[in-house]
């Protein structure tokens, strides 16, 4: 089945062209030039339950009736893992790393290449729905990290993580007691569709992870930073 894209984008120009290319390559795209008209396809598609739906929406951040990233936010809010593409005209980085942070999965700054966007849906696609290596849950304590179910679990309590966060919680958690640097990282979330070039995003992603699993982030017992090294998995079970 073809993949299905929500694309949320005002300019009637661009959101034309990125629509004829993604469908010519197989793409089922709905297009809105709103938030409000996002929101009803969001509603009535059940993109944040388990039903049909998008696979993933591609989101500018300039919109007539609100900001792109605030919308973000409210998705994640409601529990969707809904993968995000972020398309910002903004020059300061500072937008991107705040889109990160609030929970979009990548982002291309315009203008860009129709190419570069359907490989980075492609990635970030295949991140959420690709098969994983093994079923097994993994526990630490009262941390459980459910491959099969896509979940991660504290005391039976499922935290939300997107899916690109909760494919590098996976990478680390496989790998605990570990040194892993942010280059090992990034090969371990990319698929050979994309390549991100932006390896800060992995701080942004980690911090994002530690809100959502420490009970103080700002003294994190999970996951542990090596400096000008990378980040460590904590082996022990006793981690509460």
């Amino acid at each position: 089945m073809n993949p299905r894209v929500l694309l949320i984008e005002d300019d009637t120009r661009l959101g034309q062209m990125v629509d004829d290319y993604l469908s010519g390559a197989g793409w089922q795209v709905q297009r809105a030039a709103t938030l409000a008209q996002a929101q009803a396809a969001l509603h009535l598609g059940d993109a944040v339950g388990h039903g049909p739906g998008f696979d993933a929406i591609v989101l500018d951040l300039m919109l007539p009736d609100g900001d792109g990233l605030d919308f973000c936010r409210d998705l994640r809010a409601a529990g969707s893992d809904l993968p995000v593409l972020m398309l910002t005209a903004r020059g300061d980085p500072l937008d991107r790393v705040i889109g990160l942070e609030l929970g979009a999965d990548d982002y291309l700054p315009k203008p860009f290449e129709p190419r570069e966007l359907k490989a980075r849906l492609r990635a970030i696609v295949r991140r959420r729905q690709g098969a994983v290596e093994t079923s097994q849950v993994l526990r630490f304590g009262k941390l459980e990290v459910d491959p099969a179910a896509r979940q991660v679990r504290i005391d039976g309590e499922v935290r939300p993580l997107t899916g690109y966060q909760f494919d590098l919680l996976l990478a680390l958690a496989r790998h605990p007691g570990r040194v892993l640097s942010r280059d090992f990282l990034l090969d371990a979330v990319k698929t050979s569709d994309a390549q991100d070039v932006y390896d800060r995003s992995i701080d942004v992603h980690i911090s994002r992870i530690r809100a959502a699993l420490e009970d103080d982030p700002r003294h994190p017992r999970r996951i542990l930073t090596l400096r000008g090294a990378g980040y460590v998995f904590a082996r022990s079970q006793d981690v509460a």
